[in-house]
């Protein structure tokens, strides 16, 4: 089920015993894909670092799990690229480099390091938001400036949309980042959210 802010969509409880845990976007996303890849249920994970972690209200309290941590169930995104399937957990970006060219990203989460990069997204709602721009450099410097407070929407420069799934493809291929790590060059890309399939303790 979708769901949206606002909802009551987590509990407490605590890690289950045996469970893995992961102190990134990257570890998760590791995790999942291994998952994924052997036909398996994904498994619950801790999770106690990354940008997921930061958009769930994630604190670094160093008090580990316990029977009053947060539990959720949020949403993937898997990628088609070029043919080959592949999974994220907070975030999917393409582009050559932050201050030239097209960047096109896909988001499950709002942040992206120290910046609020997506301030609508929601890791619970179903969907994943979409932004793509391509600025002339001054535009793109000023957008920069903003991207912390999440202040650099709403843009006319940059569309932002939030869908189920999406197709996008390059002139040429561009290099791609799943959860900050690359994964090579591609041309075409197709996005879907997979809803309310992880669970996280936090």
């Amino acid at each position: 089920m979708s769901l949206s802010r606002g909802q009551n969509w987590g509990g407490l409880g605590g890690l289950p015993d045996g469970s893995e845990v992961a102190g990134s976007d990257s570890e998760l996303g590791a995790i999942v894909g291994a998952a994924r890849s052997a036909g398996n249920d994904l498994p619950t994970v801790g999770l106690t670092g990354g940008d997921l972690w930061r958009t769930l209200g994630g604190t670094d309290t160093g008090s580990g799990f316990s029977d009053d941590s947060t539990r959720v169930l949020v949403d993937i995104g898997s990628a088609l690229l070029d043919g080959r399937i592949h999974w994220f957990v907070a975030h999917l970006v393409a582009r050559r480099n932050w201050l030239t060219g097209r960047c096109w990203i896909a988001a499950n989460g709002a942040h992206l390091g120290h910046w609020n990069l997506a301030p609508r997204a929601h890791p619970g709602d179903g969907l994943l938001d979409l932004l793509d721009s391509d600025l002339p450099l001054r535009q793109r410097l000023n957008a920069h400036r903003r991207l912390h407070s999440g202040t650099h929407l709403p843009h006319p420069g940059i569309t932002y949309t939030r869908q189920p799934a999406v197709q996008v493809s390059f002139r040429h291929p561009v290099p791609i980042y799943l959860d900050s790590e690359p994964v090579g060059a591609h041309r075409n890309i197709s996005v879907r959210v997979e809803p309310a399939v992880l669970r996280l303790v936090i």
